[in-house]
Parts: C-alpha cells; structure tokens; sequence
C-alpha cells in the first residue's frame, strides 16, 4: 500500500501540536490578575520568543496582541510549508483571510483618522514573514507603506496592484457618498469564502468536512449580521448587501428570517441548524451579542473541527492543526478581554473554544 503524502505533514505537525497550551496554562490565564501577568505566563511557552521580542517596543495589551499575531504568523508558515504541492492551493487561500483581516483594520483605521502607531501591532503580520501568510501576496514592508496612506482612497489606490483593489475600487463611490465600509468588507469576504470553496473541489475525496466548515462559517457570520441588523433595526435592504453567499443557509432564507419580530424569535427560526437556546438565555442577560458568536463557533468545533483530527493522512492534518492554532489565539485574546473588563472566571471559561 503506498504511503500518502501526507504522511510526513502528519508527522511534522504532531511534533509542533505538542506545544499547544496545556490545560493547566490556560487556567493560569484565566486566574491572572490581568494582561501584564498573562504575558509573563506565556513567556516559558511557545509564545516566548516572540514576546521577548515586541517586549522592546510595547508593553501590556499591545504586547500581547504583538505576541499572539506573529506566532500565529511563524506557526501558520511552517504548516504551509509542511502541505504537499497539490494542497498548497486550498491552504493558501484559506489563509488569504487574514490579508482581508489586515485591509479591513486599515479601512477601518482610516476611515476613523486613528494614527498608524495604533494600528500596526495589531496587524497579522511580522518582519520578514508575509502578511496574511498567503504565498507573500503582501509583504510586511508594503503594509507599512499601505499604512502611511492618507485616507481610505489611498489605501484603496496603492492596494490595486494586488487582486483586492479592483474589488475595493468597486465600492470606493459609495463610501465616498455615504461613509459606509460595509460594502467594501462584505465585497472581500465574498470573494474571499467563493475562492476558498472553489480551491477545495478537486482533492481525493477526503475534503466534504473542510467544505462544510466553510460552509458552517459563512453561516456563522450570516447569523450574526442576521441579528446585529436586528438588534439595529435595518432596514431588509441594507443586510441584503452583507450576506454571503455559499452557507448552507441560502440568501433567500437569511431575508426571510429576518422577517422574525425579534432576536427570540431569529433564535427559534434557526434552531434546526443551530442550537442557540442557551445563547439566548445568556444573551437575555448580558444584551451582547458575543454569547452567540460563542455558541456558534463551539457548535462548528464539534461538528467540524474536533472531526478533522480523524482523517490523519489528509489535507485535513494541514487544517486541523490552523485551525486549532486559531482558536488557541482566539482563547487568549477572550481572556484578555475578560480581564479588561473585569468578568468573573466562569464566564471568562465559557467564553473559551476546548475539546
């Protein structure tokens, strides 16, 4: 019987998984007094080089944020370079999502008149290493330069040489008109989800699950604009223009959901597919809307995720090992939240993506 290919990406990747936080550690996080401690709790981890590192330049929060973007940065090249050549293609366009994570903060920044000193460390990006880690679309260097733009049109202007700029060209009328980034942000995620479902059609059977975690995230984030428009009281029009398309949930049955009176209500009318009803009660209490993004994401982390680890000799080795990297990233910085807001352990606790 031959040996797969991904025999050695499953080897290599086994080894590095070993440093993922242990249990014990991500306790001593929750029980920190805040960001500062958690920084030098992370320091004899994995995290520690590159905390030496940005510690010269930042400190607290920053520091963290630094910290946790360039080792999600080293961590995501080495499972790049782990992917066999016929994989490459799939892993590269899913990791092309922190390109747009990095345009939309930009954007964002711009359109705000926040200065570039306030932006920079949150960047997904290190010297040296792409942004993004997405085949060096966009280099560290070049990001600087993008930052240094003026205003929004600049950055739209000296991003066309790359693929998103015809895209953000777009709808560079209507946030001149109106002051919107909606469209531009909903522009590059649709691009974004249709690119990444069409790298993994051709594989040798063993990619439906990656595709309907796709699938499950673009659900996800559907729901979520379903409700914040709701909370918000928009207009159907307006959240037309931000569904994504290739859920399984379709666009017509987004729009027609949000013909539900209230949040309950969207609740009750999703429940086939995803079970919110504890989310609703937490969010009953808390008005935020961040205990359905939790329940969300735990949901497609059992369904989806958690799976991936059962097909070993697979380009699901390569995703299993991102997106566990992700969401290790993701905990962290839920802490960190929790601690600058003062929330109690358990909640902080429930906030956290484990298997």
């Amino acid at each position: 019987m031959p040996t797969s290919q991904y025999a050695s990406s499953f080897g290599r990747l086994q080894a590095i998984s070993l440093n993922f936080l242990p249990a014990e550690t991500v306790q001593n996080l929750i029980k920190a007094k805040d960001e500062g401690e958690m920084v030098k709790i992370l320091e004899p981890t994995w995290y520690g080089t590159e905390v030496e590192k940005a510690a010269t330049l930042f400190k607290d929060s920053s520091l963290l944020e630094v910290a946790l973007n360039r080792q999600l940065v080293r961590v995501n090249k080495i499972a790049l370079e782990a992917t066999p050549f016929n994989g490459k293609s799939a892993v590269r366009a899913y990791l092309s999502k922190w390109d747009i994570y990095n345009i939309e903060l930009i954007l964002s920044s711009k359109s705000m008149n926040r200065p570039v000193t306030e932006v920079e460390s949150f960047l997904v990006s290190s010297r040296n290493v792409p942004a993004g880690i997405s085949a060096g679309n966009i280099s560290h260097d070049e990001m600087k330069v993008i930052l240094s733009q003026n205003n929004v049109e600049g950055v739209v202007n000296q991003l066309v040489k790359y693929s998103y700029g015809p895209l953000l060209m777009q709808n560079l009328e209507v946030y001149q008109k109106t002051g919107d980034l909606g469209p531009m942000m909903s522009a590059l995620q649709a691009r974004y989800y249709q690119n990444l479902l069409e790298s993994l059609k051709f594989f040798q059977g063993d990619e439906g699950l990656i595709r309907g975690f796709v699938r499950a995230e673009i659900d996800k984030r559907n729901i979520l604009n379903l409700l914040k428009a709701k909370e918000a009281g928009l207009e159907r029009d307006i959240l037309n223009k931000h569904v994504i398309d290739g859920g399984m949930i379709s666009r017509n049955e987004i729009l027609d959901i949000y013909g539900a009176k209230d949040v309950s209500e969207i609740v009750g009318r999703v429940e086939n597919r995803f079970m919110l009803v504890n989310a609703l009660a937490q969010y009953k209490k808390s008005k935020s809307l961040i205990d359905f993004e939790v329940a969300l994401d735990k949901f497609i982390n059992s369904e989806y995720v958690n799976k991936l680890k059962n097909i070993a000799l697979s380009i699901g080795t390569i995703f299993y090992f991102i997106i566990k990297m992700e969401q290790e990233r993701e905990n962290i910085k839920r802490i960190a939240y929790g601690k600058r807001y003062n929330l109690s352990s358990e909640y902080i606790t429930s906030l956290l993506l484990v298997e």
